[in-house]
C-alpha cells in the first residue's frame, strides 16, 4: 500500500480520537457539550449535601471527566476503525461509498419506518474484478458452511454485511438484542452477517450467543484463518494487510491517544 493510503487511514483514526479531548461530563443534566469545572462547582456547591460531604471538589470533576472520557475513547476508536474498514472495502474492491455500506428499514406500528445500518457490505453483483469476486465467493461458501446454512439458503446468499467494533466488552442486553435483530434482517435480505473486531476483547458468553444467532465472528488475532481472524481476512480475502498498517503507524497512533488521555486526566 502507498504512503498516501497509510496517511488516509491514520487520519481517520486520529480524527476520531481527537474528538475525545473535548469531552466534558454531563452530570445528568443533558447539557450539550457537557459542563466545565466552573459550572460543575457552581451546581454541586449549591447542593447542601454535596457541599457538606465534599463532592464539589475539583477532584470529583476530574474523576467524572476521566471515567466518561475513557468510555468516549473506546467509542471513538471504534468509530475510527469503522471508517478505516469502509475505506478499505472501497479501495480494495473498487466500491462506491453506497456500495460499501448497508442500510435497511424496519416497520414501526405508528409513524415512519426506522432506518438502520451496518458498517460494511460486500455484494457480489457490485464486484467488477473477476478475481476478487471469485476469491470472495469462495470465502462466502466457507462462511455459509461454518454458520450451518442449508444448501438451499447458501445458493440464495448474495453478499456479506459487517458490524465493525474495536472490541466488545459490554454485556448490555439491549445492544446484543439489536445485533441479533441485525443478523435476522441481514439473512432476510440474503446477506451473511459478520462481526468484525479489531481486538481480541470479547466475552466467551457473547461468542456463544452470537454464534448461535449465525453471526460469523472475526476477532483481532494475528494467527488463524480468514474465518477466525479479522487481520487474516483482510490480508487473504480483501488483499490488504491491516495488521501491517497498524504496525507501521503504531507510534503515531499511540502519540495521538496519549495526548487525549493527558487532556482527560486534567481537571
Amino acid at each position: 500500500m502507498s504512503n498516501s493510503q497509510d496517511e488516509k487511514y491514520f487520519k481517520l483514526i486520529a480524527g476520531a480520537l481527537r474528538v475525545c479531548a473535548n469531552y466534558k461530563p454531563m452530570f445528568g443534566k443533558g447539557r450539550k457539550g457537557g459542563m466545565t469545572l466552573k459550572q460543575f462547582r457552581q451546581m454541586y456547591g449549591a447542593d447542601p449535601f454535596y457541599k457538606w460531604v465534599g463532592l464539589d471538589s475539583p477532584l470529583m470533576y476530574a474523576a467524572h471527566k476521566t471515567a466518561g472520557g475513557m468510555t468516549s475513547v473506546y467509542r471513538q476508536l471504534g468509530i475510527g476503525c469503522q471508517w478505516v474498514f469502509t475505506s478499505i472495502l472501497q479501495d480494495t474492491l473498487n466500491l462506491s461509498e453506497a456500495e460499501a455500506t448497508w442500510t435497511y428499514q424496519i416497520p414501526v406500528p405508528e409513524g415512519k419506518p426506522r432506518i438502520l445500518s451496518l458498517d460494511g457490505r460486500i455484494e457480489l453483483s457490485h464486484l467488477r474484478d473477476r478475481k476478487a469476486r471469485a476469491r470472495i465467493q469462495k470465502w462466502m461458501v466457507k462462511v455459509a458452511k461454518k454458520v450451518a446454512l442449508t444448501p438451499q439458503v447458501q445458493k440464495q446468499i448474495k453478499g456479506v454485511v459487517f458490524e465493525v467494533r474495536q472490541g466488545y466488552k459490554s454485556m448490555d442486553s439491549k445492544r446484543q438484542n439489536a445485533d441479533i435483530a441485525n443478523a435476522s434482517n441481514a439473512y432476510a435480505n440474503l446477506y451473511l452477517p459478520v462481526l468484525f473486531l479489531l481486538s481480541t476483547q470479547i466475552d466467551e458468553a457473547l461468542i456463544t450467543r452470537y454464534s448461535q444467532s449465525r453471526w460469523l465472528l472475526l476477532v483481532g488475532r494475528i494467527d488463524g484463518t480468514s474465518l477466525q481472524s479479522s487481520y487474516v481476512f483482510c490480508r487473504d480475502v480483501l488483499g490488504y494487510d491491516l495488521a501491517g498498517f497498524f504496525n507501521r503507524n503504531s507510534g503515531r497512533i499511540k502519540t495521538e491517544l496519549e495526548r487525549v488521555l493527558a487532556t482527560l486526566l486534567k481537571a
